[in-house]
């Protein structure tokens, strides 16, 4: 109880330095070149660094699925939220005094443009496991949307808000939270992303005893015929002049 009352204390702390006024109305791209590095520590958890600005999205305890991972250790300016389950909104331990977004809406930060898109965290509009927030922003020239822990399909008003991503994080391992892999593949020829990085799936890292998420095998076999890049690490160099000109899924590995 102690540890979850210091939690709620930093929480509502960060919460408060990152307190920034809404924009408003649509989100509205700004040319910001100069390339991207992305890193992956596994589930959804990913850390941007370009355009002078360290944005971290959904830090993790280790825990089931996530129980031999190592949680993120990086200082970022901004950290981005989809939910507050263990696995996406875990922030005890961050360093320094990051922006921390967590709520739907249009936001400006440090120079990026960022959206905050409201969508179902289950298949019954949200009554079990409630909001999932879907993130989209610009960062290094690149358009990026980090579909968190969606699991119902997009409407049409989350697609107008979404637009057409270049590069497209998505969880493809299924359970109650979070797109099976055929839900991902129908995501995926709504947007049609240039590059998909899939996530939320079952990994080495993984509990054996406690966690029910598919392998990404099976969301491989489900987009047969869609290109296929294997990076053999964890990290990822783009620019906008080396993405792919077609949809293509990038693995990444912990």
């Amino acid at each position: 109880m102690r540890g979850d009352n210091m939690e709620r204390r930093q929480f509502l702390r960060l919460a408060q330095v990152g307190a920034i006024a809404s924009l408003g109305g649509h989100w509205a791209a700004h040319a910001q070149g100069g390339g991207l590095s992305l890193q992956w520590f596994g589930h959804t958890c990913f850390f941007f660094t370009g355009s002078g600005q360290r944005v971290l999205v959904n830090p993790f305890r280790a825990i089931g699925c996530t129980k031999g991972l190592q949680p993120p250790r990086v200082t970022a300016d901004i950290v981005m939220i989809s939910s507050r389950l263990l696995d996406e909104g875990y922030i005890e331990g961050l360093r320094g005094q990051p922006k921390l977004l967590f709520q739907p809406g249009s936001y400006k930060v440090n120079g990026l443009s960022i959206q905050g898109i409201r969508t179902s965290h289950d298949r019954v509009g949200g009554f079990r496991f409630g909001v999932n927030v879907v993130w989209r922003w610009q960062q290094g020239g690149i358009n990026l949307l980090h579909m968190g822990g969606i699991a119902m399909p997009i409407t049409i008003e989350q697609r107008i808000l979404m637009g057409r991503p270049d590069v497209m994080m998505v969880p493809v391992g299924g359970t109650d939270k979070a797109y099976r892999a055929e839900e991902a593949k129908a995501a995926i020829e709504v947007l049609q992303p240039r590059l998909v990085i899939p996530c939320h799936y079952r990994t080495a890292a993984a509990d054996p005893n406690n966690c029910d998420l598919a392998a990404l095998e099976d969301f491989l076999k489900v987009m047969e015929g869609t290109p296929v890049r294997r990076s053999g690490g964890a990290a990822l160099s783009l620019s906008a002049a080396n993405l792919p000109p077609k949809t293509t899924i990038q693995v990444l590995s912990i």
